[in-house]
């Protein structure tokens, strides 16, 4: 694996200027955020060595260098899912590479389903903390001290800093932002009414098929992590309705702007 990051490295370096610390996932529904980015270089996943590609609609497939707001970031305009195929440690290379490449803040976005009755389809989730349900998990295997330790401390896991100033940019810009915890699950089938209410009563506000594993490998790198979520749907009481994929990226994208006003501030 070492010698997999230093070899994807090494060639992002010589395509592009690294001159941030600071990166972002944008998950499903939410590829359009990258036109808030000022684009100074952008490489395809096809092109760089040992790099998955990604297979979901809705996801370019595209590593992003620019500005958001004032601030120099990368950004992943797609992600890689366990559902594709991929394993957990092919979904999470890229968290690696990115680490590698001297980024020390993670933010990641996704498109969620919601169990708690308050939430309402178009609202923001701010991650507080998760709950990991995926049949695999990304630390398994060889570990490598250079990267980090056997046993990961997973105490705040999303960092409290980032949540409180999140927080008081939604008050500030009257964008109402939920907050909860978020449950991570392989896919790709959305949930039963059954798995709604069991994820609700193990404490879960929404559920998802991604940013589990990569938050777990970044904390593993002692990265700083902050995400947040679009609830696509719902599975409430009372509120379950049959959902579609191109349903949970149309409403991923109109959420899309307030979601972009949050990170470009606490950016």
């Amino acid at each position: 694996m070492l010698k997999k990051i230093k070899e994807c490295t090494s060639y992002i370096k010589k395509q592009a200027d690294i001159n941030t610390d600071t990166a972002i996932i944008l998950g499903t529904g939410l590829g359009k955020l990258a036109e808030e980015i000022h684009i100074e270089k952008s490489i395809y996943y096809k092109d760089i060595p040992h790099f998955p590609i990604s297979t979901v609609e809705g996801h370019s497939g595209k590593l992003i260098f620019g500005k958001l707001g004032n601030k120099n970031i990368v950004a992943m305009q797609g992600r890689f899912h366990f559902y594709e195929g991929y394993s957990m440690q092919e979904v999470t290379f890229p968290i690696r590479v990115l680490k590698a490449l001297g980024i020390i803040k993670l933010f990641v976005s996704n498109a969620a389903g919601a169990m708690n009755p308050a939430f309402n389809v178009g609202d923001i989730m701010i991650i507080n903390d998760h709950i990991n349900l995926f049949p695999e998990h990304p630390l398994v295997g060889k570990n490598y001290d250079e990267l980090g330790p056997r046993f990961p401390d997973m105490s705040e896991t999303y960092s409290k800093i980032l949540i409180e100033k999140a927080k008081n940019i939604g008050l500030e810009k009257n964008i109402k932002l939920q907050e909860g915890v978020y449950v991570g699950v392989s896919g790709p089938t959305y949930e039963t009414p059954a798995e709604y209410n069991y994820f609700r009563i193990i404490g879960g506000d929404a559920v998802g098929m991604s940013t589990v594993p990569e938050i777990i490998v970044a904390k593993h790198m002692n990265m700083t992590c902050f995400g947040m979520s679009v609830i696509t749907d719902s599975g409430a009481p009372g509120k379950l309705k049959e959902i579609t994929h191109e349903e949970v990226q149309r409403v991923g994208e109109l959420a899309q702007p307030k979601m972009a006003e949050i990170f470009k501030s606490l950016l």
